[in-house]
């Protein structure tokens, strides 16, 4: 499909802000809700599903499992495969939380919404949306 150039550049720009609304989402968590513990709640979460003598820790891993994914998004090595791992994360997190831990989540069992908000968001930026190599340009 060939399409203008104008329009090349407008798809650029969408990718390029889901992007980094994507990044920005993994950043925050995992910086200051987790490794920060600027938001308690999220170690409850995980004291309560995985036990809290370890809370602390894992709630720092899981930070740091989250910044990871920011430099490996901003990567784009193997960009479809991190894109999936995303949705299935995001997807099994809120799943667990949905049926574990729904009082201490911000907007109880209505999180799901927004987690299926959020995996939608990364399945258009990725397999929607056409990457800088889908298309022909035209002058």
């Amino acid at each position: 499909m060939l399409l203008g150039m104008k329009c090349v550049m407008k798809i650029n720009i969408i990718k390029l802000i889901l992007t980094a609304f994507i990044c920005l989402a993994w950043f925050v968590n995992g910086l200051f809700c987790k490794i920060l513990n600027l938001v308690p709640r999220h170690q409850e979460i995980v004291g309560r599903i995985l036990g809290e003598e370890y809370s602390w820790l894992f709630t720092k891993a899981i930070g740091i499992a989250e910044i990871l994914m920011v430099v490996w998004i901003v990567s784009k090595i193997r960009s479809r495969f991190c894109a999936i791992f995303q949705i299935a994360i995001v997807g099994t997190m809120n799943f667990i939380e949905f049926i574990l831990v729904p009082d201490l989540l911000l907007f109880g069992r209505m999180n799901i919404v927004f987690a299926s908000i959020f995996i939608v968001i990364i399945y258009v930026n990725e397999f929607v949306l056409p990457g800088n190599n889908d298309y022909a340009l035209t002058k």
